[in-house]
């Protein structure tokens, strides 16, 4: 299938097993740019299963103050930007941007999304974040053109739990269940 990677996933033991730095190393780049998530994580273990491991990330960006979860936040690329375009982006969400069709967008369709990623950066100081694995360009319009009414709040909240989705669809694809 378009966009998925074929890695040899882990299981559990084998994660429990790993040195900090072999964590670190494995999974620094689930939560885009932050690797103090994976750190956090790792002294989290033992874990139970993939459910648990899963669970240990959200708890370390939960747990996290305020601003490392906003630095966490603004580290994301935009959706179809111009890190997309110059071939910036992560290994992980330039498979997941393809794979919901932002790499072959029209250019009425980038210049929509530009639009939209300048209008909800200006409105709320982050970038738009949608977990886009299993979606297709025009949910993430729709969603974007709904999620712009927000207040800050419900908005950073949102962010946050597209970002849960994010590390959940990046675990499932390297930690066996």
């Amino acid at each position: 299938m378009a966009g998925e990677v074929s890695v040899t996933r882990l299981t559990t033991a084998a994660v429990n097993g790993l040195t900090d730095a072999e964590f670190v190393d494995r999974f620094g780049d689930i939560a885009e740019h932050s690797p103090w998530v994976a750190e956090r994580a790792a002294r989290a273990r033992p874990y139970a299963d993939r459910e648990a491991f899963i669970a240990g990330f959200v708890a370390a960006l939960e747990s996290a103050p305020e601003e490392a979860r906003l630095a966490l936040i603004r580290a994301h690329p935009d959706l179809a930007g111009k890190a997309a375009i110059r071939g910036d982006l992560t290994d992980d969400s330039t498979r997941e941007q393809a794979g919901a069709g932002l790499g072959s967008l029209t250019p009425a369709e980038y210049a929509r999304f530009s639009d939209l990623n300048a209008d909800y950066k200006r409105r709320f100081g982050i970038p738009f974040i949608f977990a886009v694995k299993g979606a297709t360009k025009d949910m993430i319009l729709a969603a974007f053109e709904t999620r712009i009414d927000n207040d800050y709040d419900v908005e950073f909240a949102t962010a946050l739990g597209q970002v849960c989705r994010i590390f959940r669809f990046r675990i499932e694809d390297r930690v066996s269940p």
